[in-house]
Parts: C-alpha cells; structure tokens; sequence
C-alpha cells in the first residue's frame, strides 16, 4: 500500500502501452482489460457503454466468472488541455487509500481502469430531495477533510487563467463560431474574471478539498441507501468550499440549465446544518453566513462552466453543443450577477 506521507505519482499505476479508440470502443477495451487482467478470457466480459457524459467516453465491463465489474474511461479529445491528469491519479491513489474511491488497477495511453461502484446514480430532480441531499451533504463534508499532498492554492483562479488561454479567437464549426462573435469577446472574459477575483477573494471562504464536479451523474447511492460515494475526479482539487457548495446546486438545474430548479435559501439552510454537522457549528449564524458565501459563488460556478464550455467547443469530438452551453451559463452568470448588484 502507498505511503499515505509521499505523494502519489503516475508511476506508482501500472500502466499499458494501449489506446482506447473512440471508433472501436469495445473490441480495443477487450484488448486492454486481458493485458490488464492476465487471467481474464475474452468469452467471460460482457461490456456496456455508458453514455451520460460529455467529457470521456466510458465502459462498464463485468467478468462474468468472477463477477468483478471494472470501468474503462478513454480520455476525451485533448481534454489534458482542461485536466491535470497528474492530480486526477494523485487524487484517486489517495481516496482510494481511504476507501472514498474505488480501486485504480491500471493506466493506458489514454485512460485508466478503475473500480466500479454498484448503486443507484443521481438524477438532477432527485438529487436535492429529503433523501440523497442530506447524505450529499454529509459526505461534501467529509471530503472538506481529505488531505492530498502537494500544494494547496485554490484551484479556481490559476484554472481560470489557463482555459482563458485556450479558448480561440475563431471557431472552426461555423455555427459554433455565430454563436461566440455574437455573445463572447475575449475583452469580456478577462473583465469578468477581474470583477469575480476580487469579489470571491474577500468572501473568506475556507480552502478545502473541492470535488469541483458534483453534478448528479457523479453521485452514487448504495445499495443499502445509507451513504453516497462520488466519482469521476478529473476536477478535483483544493479549492474555495463556497465553490463546491454552490457548483452542486447549479447542478441541480442539469445540463438543460433549468435555473427553476435551484435551491431556495429555506432549502440551502437545511442543507448547510447537514454539511456543518450537530452542535455548535451549525447555529443559524453560522447557516446565514454559510449562505451568503456560497452566494457569491455561484456566480463563479457559472463562469468556470462557460469558459469550459467554450474550450471544449474547440477540441471535443463528443456529441454536445458545449458552444450553446457556454451561453446558457453565461446567460445565468449575468442575471445572477445583476441579483447581487441590485
């Protein structure tokens, strides 16, 4: 087992000189899961493809002998252009170690192999009911407590800055070109990354480790509907808590971006006592404080998804408008931004 005191390195994984093709998906994971698995036949494996994300491309994969089921990600079109995927290992070694994250069997040219977690997924309507947000809630908390070694700066920022520098002055899709001369300018992005630094700087907000995606596609309910376990750790990172708090609920509106659905302040208040735990830090100061921290980040969540938005428009090869996306939580930066001015 890792040293939990040395930081965790892509070498300690072993790894397979193999890519997992876009366009022969299941007979090239096959390939990969008996160099992976020695003792695996090609007649046992019976795959399935999930299909929810837009990032990566994924495989459920069950040996039928053993009853061990794994999952194959495939990397998505130069998303190591959006994603450390040095810190996504450091990240999974270390919860692994935990038991927070399934185990991590292998890397290969354009992926990994990782555990499988059985259980009932999330849906963005169900996510903040009575049942899943309390457990949701608790378990935030509990990743607010994980130390990954290594530096501990916020993420949001340098992050920022950096998909800033890849979204492209001009489109190759002429329809996702329309869409951008029409709403963005590079001058805009930069202004309202000067007006939020400042503005979520003196928010205050305490640097915890962020999951930084927990959209409901990456939420998982156990079987015995006791606990929740998150996955997908391509984001994760130490980051401001008001952004991870306020990154969920705008999940809860979906990738339709339905705003309807976001939680009022009676619904975040009960939410927040679950995420401060009993006693003394959960008193009604520390709920109103708590609110109005995760306020001011929304506005950072919305932001951070547009600027992904608009880099993916440029390199992704999966099937999603990320360009109208883009717009969608641009829109939504805005009135929120014009809710906090008035």
């Amino acid at each position: 087992m890792t040293n939990l005191s040395e930081p965790s390195s892509s070498a300690q994984v072993p790894h397979v000189a193999l890519s997992v093709r876009r366009d022969n998906l299941f007979s090239d994971s096959r390939v990969l899961l008996t160099k992976v698995f020695p003792d695996w036949h090609d007649d046992e494996l019976v795959l399935k493809e999930f299909k929810d994300g837009i990032t990566n491309n994924l495989v459920k994969c069950t040996n039928q002998r053993s009853g061990l089921a794994v999952l194959i990600r495939a990397y998505g079109n130069h998303t190591e252009v959006i994603i450390d995927r040095n810190q996504e290992l450091a990240n999974m070694k270390r919860l692994a170690d935990l038991g927070m994250c399934p185990p991590l069997y292998a890397r290969f040219d354009n992926g990994l192999v990782y555990g499988y977690i059985p259980g009932t997924v999330a849906t963005a309507e169900t996510m903040g009911n009575d049942e899943w947000a309390p457990l949701i809630a608790r378990q935030l908390a509990e990743w607010g407590q994980v130390e990954i070694p290594g530096d501990r700066t916020p993420c949001l920022f340098p992050v920022l800055r950096q998909w800033l520098s890849d979204v492209p002055a001009k489109y190759a899709n002429a329809r996702a070109d329309a869409t951008f001369q029409a709403h963005f300018s590079m001058a805009m992005l930069e202004q309202e990354l000067a007006y939020l630094e400042p503005l979520l700087t003196v928010a205050n907000s305490p640097v915890v480790f962020a999951h930084n995606d927990l959209l409901s596609g990456n939420i998982i309910m156990s079987e015995s509907r006791t606990r929740v376990s998150f996955i997908d750790y391509e984001y994760a990172n130490y980051n401001y808590r008001g952004f991870d708090i306020a990154n969920h609920f705008c999940e809860y509106a979906g990738f339709e971006c339905d705003y309807t659905r976001y939680p009022s302040k009676q619904v975040q208040i009960a939410w927040f006592k679950e995420y401060l735990g009993s006693g003394q830090d959960a008193t009604p100061e520390a709920c109103e404080k708590l609110f109005e921290e995760v306020r001011v980040f929304e506005l950072a969540s919305h932001y951070y998804w547009g600027v992904w938005g608009l880099v993916q428009a440029s390199i992704s090869e999966i099937d999603f408008d990320y360009m109208e996306y883009a717009r969608m939580r641009f829109d939504q930066y805005f009135k929120v931004k014009q809710q906090l001015l008035a």
